[in-house]
């Protein structure tokens, strides 16, 4: 059974495509950054003395990381739905995405808390610094270098993972080229061009990430 190749439709909504690209690119980072912002939060939250605040996190990070994004997605596109809340589709694929970013960030950076030695803290202290400033200057900045390349996975992740919200009928780019592909039934042409930019974007993040890395820490940048 013979398939002839037909790649002038897919010429011709390359534009649309890489219009589309930029969404995902726009959901990713907003994601991100709002997740990691939850996340540490939530790290403080799992790594307080306080039964409450470290009961709450532990249900958002159990939640967030032990059911699929598409689950959550659905949630928040479909679910608050029921109780007369109705996101659209940005809005909802965003706010399950930053929340399960959340959940994974929250752990990251523990980890990264844990890896910075308590004389440290204590040192600090002992120089009249303040618990605040002691984790602006001294534990917060070790934190991030520590996770700076998890967070760097974390991001490719995202960007996958936002293509999920195709389902939730957002016109990124998965959603984007289902659009054309139910026009044009040249189903392998647009989804082999929507899988060499999502590659070339994963790359390019990851270019961007290492010239980043290499800035901050003084070209140090892991192998």
């Amino acid at each position: 059974m013979s398939y002839h190749f037909l790649w002038p439709p897919v010429i011709k909504a390359l534009p649309h495509l890489l219009e589309a690209a930029l969404v995902t690119l726009n959901v990713t980072s907003v994601s991100m950054i709002l997740g990691t912002l939850f996340g540490l939060l939530l790290a403080y939250g799992r790594m307080s003395e306080a039964r409450l605040p470290r009961s709450l996190a532990t249900v958002w990070v159990e939640i967030a990381r032990n059911t699929p994004v598409l689950f959550q997605i659905f949630f928040f596109y479909w679910g608050l739905g029921e109780f007369g809340l109705f996101l659209s589709s940005y809005t909802a694929v965003v706010t399950a995405l930053t929340f399960n970013t959340a959940g994974y960030m929250a752990e990251t950076l523990r980890g990264g808390f844990n890896a910075v030695a308590s004389t440290q803290v204590r040192a600090a202290r002992s120089l009249g610094m303040t618990g605040f400033q002691t984790q602006r200057h001294i534990v917060v900045p070790q934190v991030l270098r520590a996770v700076y390349y998890p967070m760097t996975n974390q991001f490719i992740w995202v960007l996958l993972m936002s293509s999920l919200g195709m389902l939730a009928g957002l016109r990124e780019l998965a959603g984007e080229t289902q659009f054309f592909n139910s026009r044009t039934f040249r189903t392998f042409e647009f989804f082999t061009a929507a899988a060499v930019i999502y590659y070339a974007l994963a790359k390019i993040v990851m270019l961007l990430a290492r010239l980043v890395g290499w800035r901050l820490f003084r070209g140090q940048v892991q192998r």
